[in-house]
């Protein structure tokens, strides 16, 4: 058992009673608010990840991307429908990405996970409802708690040093067997089909992934946090990175029909 480092850990928790109290509020509500509240966190991320990439610059650069990842958010959900919206959020991706003086590909391909996600999730909140929204949100809170607490208190070989020093292989089997736990609690109160557990593992993963490019593109760019908005957190991006990876596989497994009949 390495030694475990909790130093943060007030922190962490009183800024996620705050993250969960808004984000499940506006989970349960559904709807504008749930809409809002996306997009928002859309354009926070667009705005962190311009910001960490040309920390260069002119002033009110990055906040113009942030604010166009926003509307393209809010404009193709309403707008398009299917694989179309997707093939117009790729093309925002692009434009975005376009006048970037270095890093274009990177940056377009983490700006279109963000616009996937944003998108993905006010259409899987409208579509499958509440409790398939909680299912994903639970994957990503159980696998992160169970990584975060079993990389410090079990430490072991690092998943991959190289991107993510952190990140253990202890904490990320913790997070697949709590993601699959998870998929069974879920399966079992809803009556879903018990495939629905492999997939909380595949999400979970996912999310996993989804943290590991984030820090990828940190280490590249040599900060620490992706801003300082969320104490004990760092930035938007820091706390939803797995989130968005979640989404944005789970609106294309849902455009694929991979969950017919999950809604709740």
């Amino acid at each position: 058992m390495s030694g475990a480092s909790f130093s943060d850990l007030r922190a962490r928790f009183l800024s996620a009673l705050v993250m969960i109290a808004i984000g499940a509020t506006a989970i349960f509500l559904g709807g504008v608010m749930f809409a809002v509240l996306a997009v928002v966190l859309s354009g926070l991320m667009g705005w962190e990840l311009y910001r960490m990439m040309q920390p260069e610059a002119p002033e009110g650069r990055a906040e113009a991307h942030g604010l166009a990842a926003a509307i393209l958010v809010a404009v193709f959900t309403y707008t398009l429908g299917g694989f179309l919206s997707l093939a117009a959020l790729v093309l925002g991706a692009v434009l975005l990405a376009i006048r970037m003086p270095r890093d274009r590909q990177i940056f377009g391909a983490y700006m279109l996970l963000i616009l996937l996600a944003g998108h993905g999730l006010i259409l899987l909140r409208e579509g499958y409802g509440l409790v398939f929204v909680l299912w994903l949100v639970s994957i990503v809170i159980a696998s992160d708690v169970a990584g975060y607490f079993a990389g410090r208190i079990f430490g072991g070989p690092k998943f991959w040093p190289k991107v993510s020093p952190k990140k253990t292989w202890s904490g990320t089997v913790a997070g697949w067997i709590c993601a699959l736990a998870v998929g069974a609690g879920f399966a079992a109160w809803q009556s879903w089909a018990w495939t629905v557990i492999p997939a909380s593992a595949v999400l979970a993963l996912a999310g996993q992934l989804g943290d590991i490019a984030e820090s990828a593109i940190k280490r590249r760019m040599g900060v620490k946090d992706s801003s300082n908005l969320i104490p004990g957190h760092g930035g938007v991006l820091d706390r939803f990175d797995a989130l968005i990876a979640v989404s944005a596989l789970a609106l294309v497994l849902a455009l694929a029909g991979a969950f017919a009949g999950l809604t709740g």
